[in-house]
């Protein structure tokens, strides 16, 4: 494993992106554990597509025009559906002042579902996970899981910490409404706008 695959993957898991506010939002209206269990549900959602890349079926949604825009449909709506449900202050994302827990299979789904329904992770995986690869190595499947488990032990160490930062504040932004009302219409958009960014990305 080299030192550029490891700088790589770093950058990667750290750019926000649905997962991350998935955690932060979880993080600032349920605390930190649920944060954790947030964190751990959008890794295990990368897991199908980094299987995927690895045996070339991304290659085939890659490909497929008609699978592709199926999937990439799919995660539209329920990232559009997300922003619903924060806004409307209801499910896993619930941002309010009661301490109200959602149930550990509620937040591992709902983060299992937003990477499993992103059709780009599995065409960034098919393109990422080879170049660290030497050319004609005779275990280059077996290099590649690897490499898949060293980014989805990154993956949840990135936003496991940004779940900590989050409820390490959520005492302070919970004791304001007005900060929650802000928060909630902020994380909302936030799904709403990754929705129409999704919507809008090409193969």
């Amino acid at each position: 494993m080299s030192w550029e695959f490891l700088v790589t993957a770093l950058v990667v898991v750290l750019i926000p992106g649905t997962g991350v506010v998935y955690t932060l939002a979880v993080a600032i209206g349920q605390g930190l554990r649920p944060s954790f269990v947030a964190a751990l549900g959008c890794t295990l959602g990368i897991v199908p597509h980094m299987v995927a890349s690895i045996l070339g079926l991304a290659a085939l949604l890659h490909a497929s025009a008609v699978a592709f825009q199926v999937v990439k449909a799919a995660g539209v709506a329920y990232l559009i559906w997300m922003a619903w449900n924060v806004w409307r202050g209801r499910g896993a994302l619930t941002i309010e002042g009661r301490n109200t827990k959602a149930p550990v299979r509620m937040l591992i789904q709902d983060g299992v579902l937003l990477n499993v329904l992103n059709p780009k992770l599995s065409v960034f995986f098919l393109a990422f996970l080879p170049q660290f690869v030497p050319v004609g190595a005779s275990d280059a499947t077996r290099q590649m899981f690897f490499l898949a488990l060293v980014f989805m032990a990154m993956t949840f160490a990135a936003f496991a910490l940004y779940g900590a930062f989050a409820s390490a504040l959520r005492k302070h932004v919970l004791s304001k409404p007005r900060a929650m009302a802000w928060l909630r219409g902020t994380f909302a958009a936030s799904f709403a706008l990754l929705g129409f960014k999704l919507a809008f990305t090409g193969r």
